[in-house]
């Protein structure tokens, strides 16, 4: 076998190379002898079919396994002997550079990229900084009183935080448009689930009232039928309930966890669960500002079969999760160029990551991992459970050998770069995403 490395651009690259005929044919005839021994046919007993038959039964099909085996034998010794570190999988073809001494094909594919991890010395980490007080946990019982809130009959005309029931109907040039239309839909005025022209419309209304008013859908509205057109609703009021919190007392504490219903501990629990919370944002935070710094701080050409291979793994995620949201996808097309830019961080840090820890021996220990699937498991009613389960799984424990492995890289940056404490509104952390 013999094997000729050519750089066509970048990163991609071309093997030409060849298989001896004889060394083909040989392999196939042992294959075809070995199967001779057991083949079964009409008219013989197993082990006593002619040569001839057989191989006109099962010739071609050995034939092209064998090649392939051979092809595939002959790329993965020549990628060896030239210590190239293959991207994906190469695009082989047959050569036109055809003879009767040998099979000659040529194998197309990307390598890995060379390249040196950027300097991030001069780079500033911004590290937030917040008090969880009184005021802080308040705001969380709020949150948690509302989650919990019911509703009762209102008697004043509907106004922000009422649910509103209703049947609506929408047409465009009077003919219903999909979507358009429901019977005994309910949704809470001011949070914003229906456009502004509609809650302007149900504002004011009262169980009975109907009403007929014009709505212009915005131009990038995802249902392309009425997206910037002027269209007519009709909604006619079956309801308008007004929202109750409940009390901050012994029940409430209760319904929280706190068995004895003390009003105090359950404060001390909800601040100690919101330290807790803030603390996981902030570090999410500083994480996600070191990796984007250690990206940007680094020139690196990326294959592009693993941002192919990313982008369309980022539009499966994106479409199974819109699907277990409820939502038909049939006629929304996923454009990938949507999630190139993603896919292309994703690679990047993928790379630079692994290359860090190459460099500086990052790799989690043990004792790391344990550590953070113990974290983990401290969220559920049986950890020792959970913490058996992880080890079990194979696919789960690599994710967590990633996570305390972006946990070292993280670290490094941190050690390198400038960190500045800045004071942050608690809810400014906790209204974004962590």
């Amino acid at each position: 076998m013999s094997a000729n490395v050519e750089t066509l651009s970048g990163l991609e690259r071309r093997l030409s190379m060849s298989v001896p005929v004889a060394e083909v044919e040989k392999q196939i005839d042992t294959r075809l002898k070995q199967l001779a021994r057991t083949v079964k046919m009409p008219g013989f007993r197993p082990g006593k079919v002619p040569m001839k038959l057989v191989s006109q039964q099962y010739g071609p099909q050995v034939r092209s396994e064998v090649i392939s085996d051979a092809v595939q034998k002959a790329f993965g010794d020549a990628v060896q002997a030239n210590q190239l570190r293959v991207a994906g999988y190469p695009r082989i073809e047959p050569s036109e550079a055809a003879n009767d001494q040998s099979i000659e094909f040529k194998a197309t594919f990307e390598v890995y990229p060379e390249f040196q991890v950027g300097d991030v010395s001069d780079k500033t980490i911004e590290r937030p900084v917040i008090e969880v007080g009184d005021a802080e946990i308040d705001k969380t019982i709020e949150i948690l009183r509302k989650q919990r809130q019911t509703f009762v009959a209102a008697e004043h005309p509907a106004t922000n935080g009422d649910r509103v029931t209703m049947d609506f109907l929408g047409t465009l040039d009077d003919v219903p448009f999909d979507g358009g239309q429901a019977e005994g839909f309910s949704f809470v005025l001011g949070e914003g689930r229906m456009l502004p022209e509609f809650e302007a419309a149900a504002l004011g209304t009262r169980a009975g009232d109907e009403k007929t008013f014009d709505l212009k859908f915005p131009d990038d509205y995802h249902g392309k039928e009425v997206a910037g057109k002027t269209v007519q609703f009709k909604i006619k009021v079956h309801a308008v309930d007004a929202a109750q919190l409940p009390a901050i007392d012994t029940a409430f504490a209760q319904s929280l966890g706190v068995a004895d219903g003390d009003v105090s501990k359950m404060r001390e629990e909800i601040k100690g669960n919101v330290e807790r919370e803030v603390a996981k944002r902030v570090k999410e935070r500083i994480k996600s500002q070191a990796l984007d710094v250690l990206y940007n701080a680094t020139v690196i050409e990326l294959p592009k079969v693993l941002v192919e291979s990313e982008t369309q793994h980022l539009v499966q995620q994106a479409r199974a999760d819109l699907e277990a949201r409820g939502m038909k996808l049939e006629q929304m097309p996923f454009d990938p160029t949507l999630f190139e830019a993603s896919a292309k961080r994703r690679v990047g840090l993928g790379l630079i990551v692994a290359e860090l820890s190459r460099q500086e021996n990052l790799q989690p220990k043990p004792d790391q991992v344990r550590k953070l699937i113990d974290e983990q498991a401290q969220s559920y009613e049986s950890p020792a459970e959970v913490v058996k389960w992880f080890y079990m799984q194979p696919d789960r424990l690599k994710e967590m050998e990633g996570m305390a492995l972006e946990e070292n890289v993280v670290n490094y940056v941190l050690g390198k770069a400038k960190v500045e404490d800045k004071a942050q509104a608690f809810d400014a952390l906790m209204g974004g995403a962590a």
